[in-house]
């Protein structure tokens, strides 16, 4: 994947952004140096990305999140070097932001410092399989609440439709009509597949992009 300096990954809750994010932070250390990941989801989702910090540090990834992250403390609480995200032109971040238009909320804070630098990609993370966004009218109606919250546009739509670890390879094909039916009402274009590593060699002649996904271990 072509990465610009700011990869910003928004959805519904559940979508699956926070191990996109995981593996894309990953990929772009691969490519380049300066990496970081932001962890700007202010709703305490069940997995974060702090939950990978030792594999981060491993790689030279900075993570970026708030100090209550992955604590008993429930506060919806920013990181304390948030804006070293638009201040630090050297860093290549991907940004993990909340679900729905309360996560978006927070994004909107560095919206001029985004909007004027133009050096970014705002991906809506789409999963047919969860109960609000089934179809594509459900989901262009999250996309544009998170859109007027954070006062951001997308550039781009991941499929990401999965049932986790009952996911089969057929699942994955019948979710490209929805995705192609996401693409075609927002006018946007499909950037990526996602298909979790076991499912990668059975797919990766029959969808293009395709990335591949290892899953973060449940947090304990």
């Amino acid at each position: 994947m072509l990465y610009k300096r700011l990869t910003i990954l928004c959805g519904h809750y559940g979508s699956g952004k926070t191990n996109i994010a995981v593996n894309m932070a990953l990929d772009l250390a691969s490519q380049r140096d300066n990496v970081a990941i932001a962890d700007l989801d202010i709703v305490n989702p069940y997995f974060r990305s702090k939950d990978s910090e030792d594999e981060f540090k491993a790689h030279g990834i900075r993570l970026i999140c708030s100090e209550f992250a992955s604590s008993n403390v429930d506060l919806p609480s920013m990181p304390a070097d948030l804006y070293s995200i638009t201040d630090d032109k050297s860093l290549s971040v991907i940004m993990d932001i909340g679900g729905d238009d309360r996560g978006a909320y927070a994004l909107g804070r560095l919206r001029d410092a985004i909007l004027a630098e133009d050096d970014y990609e705002m991906l809506m993370v789409v999963n047919k399989f969860r109960p609000l966004t089934p179809d594509a009218p459900s989901t262009i109606e999250v996309m544009r609440e998170i859109e007027a919250a954070c006062g951001i546009p997308f550039t781009g739509i991941i499929n990401n439709s999965n049932l986790a670890g009952e996911t089969s390879a057929k699942d994955v094909l019948g979710s490209a009509d929805y995705a192609k039916a996401v693409c075609e009402l927002s006018g946007l274009p499909l950037v990526l597949t996602t298909v979790e590593n076991r499912l990668y060699d059975e797919l990766k002649d029959q969808i293009n992009p395709l990335f591949r996904l290892h899953l973060q271990a449940k947090p304990i």
